[in-house]
């Protein structure tokens, strides 16, 4: 009877985790109760489209499970649905000497994705050319709070990002490492923003929500499991 009940044992603990980890570009059971939805399934890119443009570029396409960009010149590109408190949770991986970016508080009133939008960014810390600053590092807030080195990984790795905005409390987490906590207008924030390159943007980092973008910045760039949770 004990050696009964303890091979039982086993076998529910077992079932518990397999059915605790969930695959990729899916929600689990307690994920969707606690009101996370996908912003990419795998195969559906329709909740997305091309910054300052209705439809996005066919050089953006869902391959082997990941959204990526399949050609130079497929434009940065953004979630149809602005967003104001939120956490949203995505994987990147990044080629040899790549670039790309992450953005929250996407308008299109500038030039560009990132005119008013701080950029959480995506490098090859290695290889690429932009590495001499460390709040250009992967995981950092571009140009204006530093990842710390423990939250990097190698160009080809997969890199796992949280992002959590509320109340304009920006935290962000890279590979389980905190790399980013200040609050957006605060005197902190000010201070950063004049020592940085955005000291003369108007507008920058004063939006009260928008939309989440994502960067071409001519190099390949893998995504994945990408999900938000309005709060």
């Amino acid at each position: 009877m004990l050696k009964s009940l303890t091979f039982t044992t086993l076998v529910l603990a077992f079932s518990s985790v397999t059915n605790a980890h969930t695959a990729d570009n899916q929600l689990s059971v307690a994920e969707q109760q606690a009101g996370w939805t996908l912003l990419f399934d795998g195969n559906d890119l329709s909740q997305w489209r091309n910054f300052k443009s209705a439809t996005l570029s066919p050089k953006w396409q869902a391959k082997d499970g990941t959204m990526t960009m399949v050609a130079k010149g497929g434009g940065d590109i953004l979630t149809k649905k602005q967003y104001q408190n939120f956490e949203l949770q995505l994987d990147w991986k990044i080629a040899a000497a790549g670039n790309s970016g992450i953005f929250v508080l996407v308008d299109e009133t500038g030039n560009a994705i990132y005119s008013h939008a701080p950029e959480i960014q995506i490098l090859d810390n290695l290889a690429h050319p932009d590495n001499k600053i460390d709040s250009h590092l992967a995981g950092s807030i571009y140009d204006l709070f530093a990842a710390p080195s423990s939250a990097h990984k190698l160009a080809g790795e997969w890199n796992q990002v949280r992002i959590r905005l509320n109340q304009s409390h920006l935290e962000v987490w890279q590979n389980g490492v905190s790399t980013t906590s200040i609050v957006i207008g605060s005197t902190t924030w000010h201070t950063l923003v004049k020592g940085s390159k955005f000291a003369t943007w108007q507008g920058f980092g004063e939006g009260q929500a928008g939309h989440i973008g994502l960067q071409d910045h001519g190099d390949q760039v893998w995504f994945k499991n990408i999900k938000i949770k309005e709060l």
